[in-house]
């Protein structure tokens, strides 16, 4: 078989997979949502490659959503409790989704009431709402995955038609995360920055200015590990700050942050080389230890 044949008779298995599970919700009558690149595509007109298929439900649906496809004869794992679960069928993958790797964006009513009706693989299915995409791909700095460009582009796509109220009330308290996408989309479309409503820049701008006239909270908290589960460990597990992700400032409990973290990729091998680099001992693939010190000082 070619390439190209063997190309084509994946994509053709993947369809029907990602159509046999669409169609079983459909007839068990569970409420979900299809995210992801599909609902990006039906918002903005942006097609991109993509490696599986969001499925959103709420927390609570998560064992009827399992037992309509065990009855179909695909099994459901519950990946990371806080959030998400998967099916898996030879090779494929659908990832079901019911809050967000920070524990902010929890699926609830609300964004079923405010889901579209679309096809998606020739089935009527609901979209996630606009607004929903937006809060939960605006938390998402990391630096393999940065999400900005989508929400600059759903926002370019869809400010018109967004509820601007409701997103909004979606980002309180984070309303500093909302703000910094809003700014920047001024820089990446400086011609169509009007698009923004000006009472929206007006009201975060009074936050911004009330919050500069105010002291600063005496708690030392990091809210970075909202937007990258990796990039700001070192300020909670080494420099003292607290964790904004853990109750009760958050949603989430130490037991679901460290289950999160443990499978950040590579970090049990990286945790393990910077280990043996701190006790002198080179490894494999070590490299050596930089001296800071200036060659004329070593004389």
């Amino acid at each position: 078989m070619s390439a190209l044949a063997k190309n084509a008779s994946d994509e053709g298995r993947t369809r029907r997979f990602y159509r046999s599970v669409l169609e079983t919700l459909n007839d068990a009558g569970v409420d979900y949502m299809v995210g992801g690149a599909y609902a990006f595509h039906c918002y903005t007109g942006i097609r991109r490659d993509t490696k599986d298929l969001d499925i959103f439900i709420r927390r609570d649906d998560f064992s009827r959503v399992s037992d309509a496809l065990a009855a179909a004869g695909y099994q459901t794992e519950l990946t990371f409790p806080h959030w998400l679960g998967k099916i898996r069928a030879n090779g494929d993958l659908i990832d079901l989704i019911f809050s967000s790797g920070n524990g902010v964006a929890e699926v609830d009513d609300a964004w079923f009431a405010h889901a579209p009706e679309v096809d998606v693989l020739d089935i009527p299915v609901r979209i996630c709402p606009v607004e929903e995409n937006i809060w939960s791909k605006a938390f998402i700095l990391e630096r393999e995955r940065y999400d900005g460009a989508d929400v600059a582009h759903l926002l370019h796509a869809c400010a018109r038609m967004l509820d601007w109220q409701r997103l909004m009330q979606r980002f309180a308290p984070h309303w500093r995360v909302l703000l910094s996408h809003l700014v920047l989309f001024g820089f990446i479309y400086p011609a169509e920055r009007m698009l923004i409503p000006d009472w929206v820049m007006h009201a975060l701008l009074a936050r911004l200015q009330q919050e500069l006239q105010t002291p600063p909270q005496p708690q030392a908290v990091c809210g970075g590990t909202l937007l990258s589960r990796e990039q700001y460990l070192v300020d909670v597990e080494e420099q003292g700050y607290v964790d904004a992700r853990l109750e009760p400032l958050g949603s989430m409990t130490r037991e679901q942050a460290r289950i999160w973290t443990d499978a950040i990729p590579e970090r049990n091998t990286r945790m393990a080389t910077t280990h043996r680099k701190e006790q002198g001992q080179a490894g494999p693939g070590d490299t050596p230890r930089c001296d800071p010190t200036p060659p004329d000082a070593q004389a």
